[in-house]
Formats: structure tokens, C-alpha cells, sequence
């Protein structure tokens, strides 16, 4: 019987596959696309049905400013990259403070999605895949998770009048998930 004889090239190159298979796994977390991550929130500020209401002092609420959450602008999400859908809301809560809301979000899951608020206009198909970055955006987190309804706070100094759409974006790969323009009114 004779022998088989390995040399320094055959390891080096499979170290190299084996690095390879690794970097890429690592890199693009298939395994995500069979992951779903459900997030279930309530909106802030709005007491959950199922609370026996508490007994409450009559006050008169500023006229000024709305008793409870009001929503400022809104929108449905349109594919881009995954198939994507859901309502996307922009929220402003009793206190003044305002919310990004997305409610029956349904995507897919991926590596280093994100929640960005942008002034990009809303394209349908692949030429709305990568403008979300082109203009101003603020990120207001990473997606809590790919179904759902969740909520996404904006920072104080942010005018959320400057802005017109909301991504669902992958921050890895550059490139909108998903997206909804925001119509005020």
C-alpha cells in the first residue's frame, strides 16, 4: 500500500477554506432567515385594556396639548431587499416626546438591522434599495425584532417634521430591507 503524502500547499489551503467558510458564516448569519424575533409593545403613554381603571382626580388638560398619544404621520412598508410590510406611525406621546412605531411588522430577519429615520423619498423596487443613506437619517436603533409591534424613541434634539420615510436598513450590507414614506395629516 503506498501512502498519501500532504504537503505545506494542501494545508495552507485548507486553513484558508476553512477561515473562508468561517469569515462568511460569520459575516452573513444565514441561519437568521430561519429565526424569527416577535416583539410585542404597547404604545406609551396608553394604558392596556385589561388594567381595572383607577380612580382619577378631575384636572383640565392643557388645550394646548393633547391628552394622550397623537399620531403626526403615518405609512405603509413596501419591499425592498425582503419581502416587508406593516404600518409605520410617527407618534407624539402626552409629554411632548415622539416614537417611531412600527405595528404588524412582518420581515425577514438579518444581520445588523436598524430603525432609521430618513428624509429619502420612498421608491418602490430596486432603485429604493440604497437611498436611504444618500441624505440625512438619524438611527434610532437596532430592529428589536423582524414581526411585530414595537417602538423606536426619538433622540430630544430631533424635529421630526425634517424628515419624510422610515427604513427598515441593513446596516452590513447597505441596503433598505423595507420602507414606508411617512404622510402627515
Amino acid at each position: 500500500m503506498g501512502h498519501v503524502r500532504v504537503g505545506p500547499l494542501a494545508i495552507g489551503v485548507l486553513v484558508a477554506v476553512v477561515v473562508g467558510v468561517g469569515a462568511g458564516l460569520f459575516w452573513f448569519q444565514p441561519w437568521k432567515l430561519w429565526q424569527d424575533e416577535t416583539v410585542t409593545e404597547a404604545l406609551p403613554g396608553v394604558e392596556e385594556p385589561s388594567r381595572a381603571p383607577e380612580a382619577k382626580p378631575a384636572t383640565t388638560a392643557s388645550p394646548s396639548v393633547p391628552p394622550g398619544p397623537v399620531t403626526l404621520a403615518s405609512g405603509e412598508l413596501i419591499s425592498h431587499e425582503h419581502t416587508t410590510s406593516g404600518t409605520v406611525k410617527l407618534v407624539r406621546l402626552a409629554d411632548g416626546s415622539h416614537v417611531v412605531r412600527l405595528e404588524s411588522l412582518d420581515t425577514s430577519n438579518g444581520p445588523d438591522l436598524r430603525v432609521w429615520l430618513t428624509d429619502a423619498p420612498v421608491k418602490p423596487g430596486r432603485a429604493g434599495w440604497h437611498v436611504f443613506d444618500d441624505g440625512e437619517y438619524v438611527g434610532l436603533g437596532k430592529l428589536k425584532g423582524n414581526k411585530g409591534s414595537q417602538n423606536y424613541a426619538l433622540p430630544e434634539d430631533v424635529d421630526p417634521s425634517r424628515y419624510s420615510s422610515v427604513s427598515i436598513w441593513c446596516d452590513r450590507f447597505n441596503v433598505s430591507f423595507g420602507a414606508a414614506e411617512l404622510i402627515r395629516g
